[in-house]
């Protein structure tokens, strides 16, 4: 594969990108200064947090089933994003399901990170923690496995045609990009996220993924090009 193909999906993944980043890297940057600047917005934090802390994984999982996966799936659904009825179940279950067992995932991951560093909000924490977050666990695990997950649901969810699916270009321009995308995005935000008490970092968590999941969908539904510049993996040219 030829470095200008690969220079052009890179350049693709930051021009889809930069704008949506910038919104939610905004929205996350509100949210951070409401909560250490707003004394009037303190029992909506409050509520969240007590809810994070009485229910635990439970929270974590409906909440990002709900943020994550139901609220796109609406979206998909109110535009005819469907072709019939088996759809419409699979693609519900699929949303819910695996959004709800990431944001677990996710909260076990933001546990032990506290663990390991800590939950000050001093600059050295938050960047060691933004930094394994995105360095290690998102660039090896989190986007390579939602992109592939996302990859067997458009293939009506086939394993062998999913394991078909992932060739060359798959593993040397789709998670490249992916990952790219990720970052692009997601290292302010979860800087921001971090800066939060432990039990508002899964709640701010999906607020902003709420909105990166639906701004995906949108770029993805205008998207003209075979290669994805996002997590939500695209077709590639020769599935």
């Amino acid at each position: 594969m030829s470095a200008s193909i690969f220079r052009h999906t890179i350049s693709n993944a930051i021009k889809k990108n930069l704008v949506p980043g910038i919104v939610l890297q905004s929205f996350a940057v509100i949210i951070g200064l409401c909560y250490f600047y707003v004394p009037s917005c303190q029992p909506y934090f409050s509520l969240l947090a007590t809810l994070k802390y009485d229910l635990g994984s439970v929270y974590a999982f409906f909440a990002t089933a709900l943020f994550g996966g139901l609220i796109p799936f609406i979206y998909l659904m109110t535009t005819k994003q469907f072709a019939n009825r088996e759809d419409f179940i699979k693609l519900f279950l699929f949303y819910f399901l695996f959004w709800g067992v990431k944001g677990v995932e996710v909260d076990l991951f933001y546990q032990l990170q506290g663990y390991w560093f800590g939950y000050q909000n001093d600059f050295m924490t938050i960047a060691t923690k933004t930094s394994v977050d995105q360095f290690i666990y998102s660039a090896l695990w989190a986007a390579p496995s939602i992109a592939i997950a996302y990859l067997w649901m458009e293939h009506g969810f086939s394993i062998k045609d999913t394991r078909l699916a992932l060739n060359r270009t798959f593993l040397t321009l789709t998670l490249p990009a992916t990952i790219l995308s990720n970052w692009l995005v997601w290292i302010p935000a979860v800087s921001i996220v971090y800066l939060m008490p432990a039990d508002l970092q899964i709640p701010l968590f999906n607020l902003v993924l709420c909105f990166w999941v639906l701004m995906l969908a949108v770029l993805n539904k205008k998207a003209d090009t075979d290669v994805p510049a996002s997590v939500l993996t695209e077709k590639t040219s020769n599935k």
